[in-house]
C-alpha cells in the first residue's frame, strides 16, 4: 500500500470536478459548495444562479418528556422557514435558558410556516423497567 501525504488543509480535502453548466473546475468539498448544495457535478455559483438546489431542509426537535425524551423530525420547503421555526421553537420552549425558561411575558408564534412531519421517535416512559 502506497503512502499518500495528508492534504494541505486537514479540514478540507480537495476533490476537483468540472461543472456541467459552465465548464469551470471547482472543489466539491469546499465550504461554498457545501453551503450552496446542488448536484455533485454543479459548481456552487451555478447552483445559486440557476436555483437547482432541491434538498429538503430537515429539523430535529426534542420532545422533552422526562428522562427518556422523544424526537420529532419535520421538513421545510426553504432554509428561511427552517431557521424561523427553529428560532421560534427555541424561544417558546426555553431551550438553553435554564430555570428562567418560561418567565417571558410574550410568546413567539410558531405556526404559519409550510412544513410536514417526517418522523417521531418517542421515548420509553418505562425507562427503569418498572410497570
Amino acid at each position: 500500500m502506497r503512502y499518500s501525504p495528508p492534504p494541505l488543509n486537514h479540514k478540507e480535502i480537495l476533490m476537483i470536478k468540472t461543472c456541467v453548466h459552465c465548464d469551470m473546475d471547482f472543489n466539491l468539498h469546499s465550504r461554498h459548495k457545501r453551503q450552496a448544495g446542488g448536484r455533485v457535478n454543479e459548481c456552487a455559483d451555478c447552483v445559486i444562479e440557476l436555483g437547482t438546489e432541491r434538498t429538503v431542509k430537515y429539523l430535529g426537535l426534542p420532545a422533552g418528556d422526562g428522562k427518556s425524551a422523544g424526537i420529532s423530525i419535520v421538513a421545510f420547503e426553504s432554509q428561511e422557514d427552517r431557521t424561523a421555526y427553529s428560532k421560534a421553537w427555541k424561544a417558546v420552549t426555553g431551550f438553553h435558558k435554564g430555570k428562567s425558561c418560561h418567565l417571558s411575558g410574550c410568546q413567539t408564534t410558531i405556526g404559519g410556516r409550510p412544513m410536514r412531519h417526517v418522523a417521531y421517535n418517542s421515548g420509553n416512559a418505562n425507562h427503569k423497567g418498572k410497570l
